[in-house]
């Protein structure tokens, strides 16, 4: 089966992007380090109010931290009210954060170096330390297991474009390297992977526990042996937190679980957690993509056959993470989490995810499965 990364990539750029005294800094190279009393800090956030920043928040708050958010003030702008709010823009309007001094920035909403390079360079003469938010996509070869931060990253031949539809990986790869020009030795880069729970505005997660209980026959595509990554956006809070209170500085692939998890392990987990009577029929990872042009990731979220180009996306190393605290939850309780979350949202929003196949396109690729079955090919094992 052929299957194309810069597809994939594209679809997590146009989904996800529409996503001081302690201790002696940690060097990079890995490793648990003895933790001293952490400190509250002065954190200043850029963005906030999405879905990695309210869980950041969220975090921060019983820690002790003194939190001051930095964005444009147009999504959910009464969110938090407790909590300081500077209005301005990223690109062109820093002026809010001139002359102010905080402990740490952490960037939620970085895309474009231009624009990275222009928060941290303002900032690098008042502030300890520069964490950025990136992702595991900026890495150039995705079809080994057990990529590692050392692997290649991705690169574009114009580094002045600001396309992150066509370039997300490229792009957030030389937004680290921005914002470690501009603070070097003093920034920390985390590189999640597929961030899922709740406030997700994506549903690339929330599809299959909100499928899985609705009960009846579920599509369930390949044979059930394709691993799975993915992080609860509190665990991922959690760590960056975790970091930013060890001041820790280095590159970190933040995904999970700790250990592999494959596709049917985690549509049995999201059954355990929320119940119901669905049945999962297996279908055959190539007849789906060239026969019914249901894809991986987009139609099927999450899941990602461990053949083609992509097949490493399922298996990256967080060895460096865990070793400095990464924890993850069990997915049966991330599902049941997500469910009830989105059992919160109006019923507009509720009727109509924003990820997978629609009720109806998934009963007409059963009965096509179903009908070739019958006619004499056998369906893949389970």
């Amino acid at each position: 089966m052929k299957l194309s990364r810069r597809g994939l990539m594209q679809g997590a750029a146009a989904l996800g992007s529409l996503w001081a005294t302690g201790c002696a800094s940690t060097k990079e190279g890995g490793g648990s380090t003895q933790a001293a009393p952490v400190s509250k800090k002065k954190i200043l956030i850029l963005g906030g109010t999405g879905f990695l920043g309210p869980a950041l928040v969220e975090a921060a708050k019983p820690r002790g931290h003194t939190l001051t958010l930095f964005n444009r003030g147009k999504t959910r702008p009464g969110l938090f009210p407790e909590v300081e709010k500077l209005q301005g823009d990223r690109d062109g309007n820093l002026e809010a954060l001139k002359g102010r001094q905080w402990d740490v920035v952490i960037d939620t909403s970085g895309y474009v170096p231009r624009v990275v390079r222009a928060s941290a360079e303002l900032l690098a003469p008042n502030v300890e330390r520069y964490l950025f938010v990136s992702t595991i996509s900026v890495y150039k070869d995705m079809d080994v297991h057990g990529i590692d931060e050392s692997a290649a990253v991705a690169t574009v031949e114009d580094e002045k474009t600001e396309d992150v539809s066509q370039h997300y990986g490229a792009l957030k790869a030389l937004s680290e390297k921005a914002a470690e020009a501009a603070m070097p030795g003093r920034t920390t880069v985390v590189r999640p992977g597929l961030i899922v729970g709740e406030g997700d505005p994506t549903d690339r997660f929330t599809y299959w526990p909100v499928r899985v209980a609705r009960g009846g026959e579920v599509l369930a595509p390949g044979d059930g042996a394709d691993p799975v990554q993915f992080i609860d956006v509190r665990d991922l809070a959690s760590f960056i937190l975790g970091l930013v209170e060890q001041r820790t500085v280095g590159t970190f692939n933040a995904t999970g679980p700790a250990s592999t998890l494959l596709m049917r392990e985690l549509l049995e987990a999201c059954r355990t957690a929320n119940g119901g009577d669905a049945r999962f029929t297996w279908v055959d990872a190539d007849w789906l993509v060239e026969q019914q042009k249901v894809m991986p990731w987009s139609d099927m979220p999450i899941w990602i056959p461990r053949s083609g180009d992509s097949k490493g996306m399922g298996r990256v190393s967080t060895a460096r993470a865990l070793a400095h605290g990464l924890k993850c939850r069990p997915t049966v309780d991330t599902a049941r989490d997500t469910l009830a979350w989105f059992k919160t949202l109006p019923p507009e929003r509720q009727q109509k995810l924003r990820s997978g196949l629609a009720p109806e396109r998934e009963s007409a690729v059963l009965a096509a499965w179903h009908q070739r079955s019958s006619a004499g090919s056998p369906p893949a094992s389970p």
